[in-house]
């Protein structure tokens, strides 16, 4: 069995590499819609691309500026209005918000030690270990990029470009991982 620190360094790795996954599937989601597109929701009580980054970019901002010294639902933060539709916004703003937040998330995760891992932060008064905020945001971050896929998917129907393996590509792509070595 791995010893802690190894652990936690692999953790922190790994929390990481997920992060810049999750990342990299909302780039890829946005990237293949019209700017018009990000501002689509498909009914009135449900969001469009364009304020599920709104959401996002606050919520990163909120959690992980001064993560382990400051709550993480900053008082400043206006969650309700992440979530109010407000006209379309310009992809050049909504990718600004995008890349901050995931700058600020990713900067402060990398920034951790294994020793951080035990250490209690607050969000919304709540305690939590440094393990568990991660792990929270690592969640919530992959359900909300979900739904951009999701969306985004939706809207480009035929025209979509896989993110993953293409639907009955995956023979073809089992054949090109190389053997495991003994």
């Amino acid at each position: 069995m791995p010893d802690t620190p190894s652990l936690g360094a692999d953790y922190l790795r790994d929390a990481l590499r997920l992060l810049t996954h999750y990342k990299a599937l909302g780039d890829g989601a946005m990237g293949q819609l019209a700017d018009h597109e990000l501002a689509i929701a498909p009914d009135p009580e449900s969001n469009s691309i364009a304020i599920i980054v709104k959401h996002l970019a606050g919520n990163m901002r909120s959690r992980f500026t001064d993560f382990l010294t400051a709550d993480g639902e900053k008082p400043d933060r206006n969650r309700d209005g992440e979530f109010e539709h407000s006209g379309e916004t310009p992809r050049a703003q909504l990718i600004d918000w995008w890349e901050s937040g995931w700058r600020i998330a990713t900067d402060a995760v990398g920034a951790l030690t294994p020793a951080d891992l035990g250490r209690t932060v607050r969000i919304r008064g709540e305690e939590l270990s440094v393990l568990e905020a991660v792990n929270r945001q690592i969640a919530h971050d992959a359900y909300h990029v979900g739904q951009m896929v999701y969306l985004a998917r939706q809207l480009k129907g035929a025209a979509w470009q896989s993110l993953s393996i293409p639907r009955g590509r995956s023979a073809e792509y089992v054949r090109r991982i190389p053997p495991a070595r003994a």
